[in-house]
């Protein structure tokens, strides 16, 4: 799918005199075109490993699907005020994050009605720019040290919102064939949301997923990753396990539901290796 992107890209400049507002230390988009890489579990079990290291994270739910709100415990009846109520400006961050089951982890909940939020949106001024104009509006999200978005599974309106939102993209990469094909989609979404409307967006990196030590295929999309992309792929792999596909049926991450199993402590590994890596942006930024 296309998406013709509007003619208001030009970001209004502040007064040299301006106090910058407080922010997050790092807003994270988690991104990939290809559904079924693991995006939304692993937005979910970063930001639930990051919130365990003593951070304050808050979780945004940019899927109409809903599936990270499922994945932290929230029923579908009970997302009445949420993203959709965000990018329509119906509600004010302060008034549609909640708290979560998870001590230190918020989450602004995908509600049922945004699914047709790009229809509303696609005629306005700045369409691609809900999303940053809000969070950036008070102090609601000041409080956090890191916002994860869990971005729809498509190059959409909601995609590119996320996008612009973010300081950097996190991109999961499914070790199959088809989805080492189509990364270079989301790398050049990325890249066009670079040039025409975030020039601040970077790639944090890429994640290998589903990983199969019993598959040599697995073992070949690794070496194919790590030879074009060297290292802007984690070190850390997440393994392919049954924990990881049970948790949401629990309304659990599988950190949670699982610390012991393999993918628990690969997710717990990926937190860290995501901290070193940012520390490490810092000291040369």
């Amino acid at each position: 799918m296309r998406l013709a992107l509007s003619n208001s890209t030009t970001e209004p400049q502040p007064s040299p005199a301006a106090t910058p507002p407080a922010r997050p230390r790092c807003i994270l988009a988690i991104a990939n075109q290809k559904g079924g890489v693991g995006k939304t579990t692993t937005a979910v079990n970063l930001a639930t490993a990051l919130a365990a290291s003593g951070l304050s994270i808050l979780l945004i739910d940019l899927d109409p699907q809903g599936n990270a709100s499922t994945s932290l415990g929230l029923a579908r009846n009970d997302r009445t005020n949420g993203t959709y109520a965000l990018l329509t400006r119906e509600s004010l961050p302060a008034d549609v994050i909640r708290p979560t089951f998870i001590h230190n982890l918020s989450i602004v909940a995908a509600d049922e009605n945004l699914v047709g939020a790009e229809i509303e949106l696609v005629g306005e001024e700045r369409r691609e720019y809900r999303l940053r104009d809000v969070l950036r509006e008070g102090d609601a999200t000041s409080r956090y040290d890191y916002v994860l978005i869990d971005c729809p599974p498509s190059l959409t309106l909601l995609t590119l919102n996320g996008l612009v939102a973010a300081d950097a993209v996190l991109v999961p990469l499914q070790c199959e064939f088809f989805a080492l094909e189509g990364i270079s989609q989301t790398m050049s979404t990325i890249e066009l949301v670079r040039r025409r409307l975030n020039p601040a967006l970077r790639l944090q990196g890429i994640v290998l997923t589903m990983f199969d030590r019993r598959n040599n295929l697995s073992d070949m999309v690794a070496a194919d990753a790590r030879g074009f992309f060297g290292d802007r792929v984690y070190e850390t792999v997440i393994p392919r396990n049954i924990r990881v596909a049970e948790a949401p049926s629990h309304g659990k991450p599988v950190i949670l539901y699982d610390l012991r199993s393999p993918g628990a402590q690969a997710y717990v590994k990926l937190a860290g290796e995501l901290l070193r890596r940012e520390r490490r942006q810092v000291r040369v930024s």
